[in-house]
């Protein structure tokens, strides 16, 4: 269990890699968790090209308090960051998935203290509902029947209160990222956020930056699969090489 900086419990997992200095720190997306197969099966590509921890956002999983989609969920990614830097992990890179995609920007952003930044299926803007998908979300965590459902079924606790103040967006962040390399994936066949997303946030980012349109491909850490976790994996360390 590691301790964010608001006091919330956040479960951890490290699969260590003696033989390098890089760890990949990977942020599921909604209703994720650490313990999830494609969330494992993601961690288990990347460990071939460094240690990987992973852990669950609040209300996630084994760790407490309750999500806030985003907002101070960069507090749980902090803890996870410096846990590495703590094993001795020289290169830090984040691994974020929709709505971990939208925290690792914003950590990057407002916290720093890694060395590369890969978000896939990242939402750029708040409150989109352009997509049935979205709407359910938005559904799921605004109404109280919507968070009772969210939480018995998906096992997963939305905090009741809106934000206020309102976090800025990934978009009005992303430019704060440079010199730290920047690669932002998103799949044609997204059925939460449309390619837009990606093109925005990339639009804002300043170099280095990269942005890649997966053909075929849907939404976050259920729609890749072990071929693209390698690419990226490849491009972290042509990016920040030891």
């Amino acid at each position: 269990m590691l301790i964010s900086a608001d006091g919330v419990r956040i479960s951890a997992v490290h699969h260590p890699d003696s033989a390098r200095d890089l760890a990949f720190v990977v942020a599921h997306g909604f209703t994720g968790s650490w313990r999830r197969p494609r969330v494992a099966a993601v961690m288990d590509v990347l460990r071939a090209y460094g240690g990987v921890i992973g852990f669950d956002f609040r209300g996630h999983g084994a760790s407490g308090g309750h999500a806030t989609m985003g907002d101070r969920e960069v507090l749980d990614l902090d803890a996870a960051v410096a846990w590495a830097r703590q094993m001795g992990y020289r290169r830090v890179t984040t691994v974020g998935f929709s709505m971990g995609g939208s925290v690792v920007v914003r950590h990057a952003a407002l916290h720093g203290g890694v060395d590369a930044v890969v978000a896939v299926s990242a939402p750029s803007r708040w409150y989109y509902r352009g997509t049935p998908p979205m709407r359910r979300i938005h559904l799921a965590i605004n109404h109280p029947v919507g968070r009772l459902v969210t939480r018995t079924v998906l096992k997963t606790r939305v905090s009741p209160r809106r934000w206020n103040p309102i976090p800025q967006a990934p978009k009005d962040l992303v430019g704060r990222l440079s010199p730290v390399p920047l690669l932002i994936v998103h799949g044609d066949r997204d059925a939460y956020f449309p390619v837009d997303h990606a093109e925005q946030l990339y639009a804002a980012a300043r170099e280095p930056r990269e942005l890649w349109i997966e053909p075929g491909l849907g939404h976050a850490e259920n729609a890749v699969g072990p071929e693209l976790v390698k690419r990226i994996g490849a491009w972290v360390n042509g990016r920040i090489p030891g």
